[in-house]
């Protein structure tokens, strides 16, 4: 009987803060006026209930009299709806928890005009994508100085081979593979068909150096993206020079190298990248179209980043910018994006993780996390082409600078086929 008597104290409490939770939010979504807000604030107090008592849904360790209480409220019908979709979603794709947080922004971006590619500056989330604060990460288990030094072993430019730091079977763990070494943000996804390491580290993406013609084109979507001490005594502290001091150290290898200076962002002298993508797209394109040769299609942006972050790794004894690679996925959780193919995703995959290898093995902690983004960003023009955020607005100019020695090495590993 004194059981019985708290169970049903217990249960009546719950139903009690079930309505006192569920209440506030609803009172703060009438001053709001936002449209479903009020079914929003009754799943979040049932979610917030249920998981309280079960910290996974059908805990078996937990009241079984308590949990067929709440399977009879209405509140626990509404909300239990909403956590058997995430339940089953997450489990199917680690980008569907963070998609169904921000139904909101693919409910807009369903409504986008075809004819635009972005809008905006194509900067990451420091949630998604950010690393907090500034890192110093001297490779572990290396000598920082010889980070650089180390890794040619003759003067042919030889690569002293290092053992990959992650082993096949790892790798081919998916959720080991998109937690390590990607960010996804909720406007694609990227399944297990997408993501097969084993496919995309065994695609061969070498090149010849003798190759008549030129190789390797950089370019720059955003060009008036500046780092920290830009200005009138340093101009050239942009991504333009980041991307002359990549061109110059990637001829040092023997490549035949492109450096377009072009200006996408700009209209009538006013910054403009509503439509950058389309207007670097038209660029890009008569620059191929020119040389059929080129085979590396390289677009360096700098990241947007809080201005207390500062993403700094230490290469070769040297303050170095982080970098990381960008993915386009033309693609949103509800399929393909038809407008925006692009017949070398597997391949731009297969680059940037190969890519990404090679700086885990030989500069660990210099690269962070592949981006994956909804749309294309002009990566379907070649099948070795990727985007690069080189550090962030907070970055010095030597620090990005520096970047693009460890970047002309993983570059040159991955094209080489070492």
């Amino acid at each position: 009987m004194e059981t019985g008597r708290r169970i049903r104290r217990a249960v009546l409490f719950l139903c009690l803060a079930a309505v006192a939770v569920g209440g506030l939010r609803i009172g703060f979504a009438a001053f709001s006026g936002r449209e479903g807000a009020e079914e929003e604030a009754l799943q979040t107090a049932f979610a917030l209930l249920w998981r309280g008592q079960y910290p996974r849904a059908g805990n078996p360790d937990g009241s079984r009299i308590l949990e067929m209480a709440f399977s009879l409220s209405p509140l626990c019908r509404l909300g239990m709806e909403t956590l058997e979709e995430r339940s089953r979603e997450e489990s199917q794709d680690p980008a569907f928890a963070a998609y169904l947080e921000n139904r909101d922004f693919l409910a807009a971006y369903g409504r986008a005009a075809p004819a635009r590619e972005e809008s905006g500056e194509a900067e990451m989330d420091p949630a998604a994508g950010g690393d907090p604060g500034t890192v110093t990460d001297p490779a572990a288990g290396m000598d920082p100085a010889a980070a650089l030094t180390g890794l040619a072993g003759d003067g042919a430019g030889a690569v002293r081979e290092r053992e990959p730091v992650y082993s096949m079977e790892q790798l081919a763990d998916y959720d080991f593979l998109m937690k390590t070494f990607y960010s996804v943000h909720p406007s694609t996804t990227a399944g297990r068909e997408e993501m097969d390491a084993g496919e995309l580290l065994s695609q061969d993406l070498s090149l010849e150096k003798e190759e008549e013609g030129p190789q390797i084109l950089i370019y720059h979507s955003h060009s008036q993206e500046t780092y920290a001490d830009c200005g009138p005594d340093r101009p050239e502290a942009t991504v333009v020079g980041v991307g002359a001091y990549l061109a110059e150290l990637l001829r040092g290898k023997g490549y035949q190298v492109i450096h377009d200076t072009s200006v996408y962002d700009l209209r009538d002298g006013k910054l403009d990248r509503s439509q950058a993508y389309t207007y670097a797209l038209e660029g890009i394109t008569a620059i191929l179209q020119e040389h059929p040769s080129i085979e590396v299609v390289l677009d360096l942006h700098r990241d947007g980043v809080a201005e207390d972050q500062r993403l700094v790794a230490e290469v070769g004894g040297k303050p170095t910018a982080k970098i990381m690679f960008f993915n386009g996925m033309s693609q949103t959780p509800d399929g393909p994006i038809e407008y925006l193919p692009n017949p070398y995703r597997e391949q731009n995959l297969a680059f940037s993780l190969q890519m990404q290898m090679k700086a885990e093995t030989y500069f660990p902690g210099w690269a962070r996390k592949i981006y994956l983004k909804g749309l294309r960003y002009n990566l379907h023009v070649r099948p070795r082409s990727s985007l690069v955020e080189v550090g962030a607005q907070t970055n010095t100019f030597e620090e990005a600078k520096n970047a693009m020695e460890p970047l002309a090495e993983v570059l040159d590993m991955v094209l080489q086929g070492k």
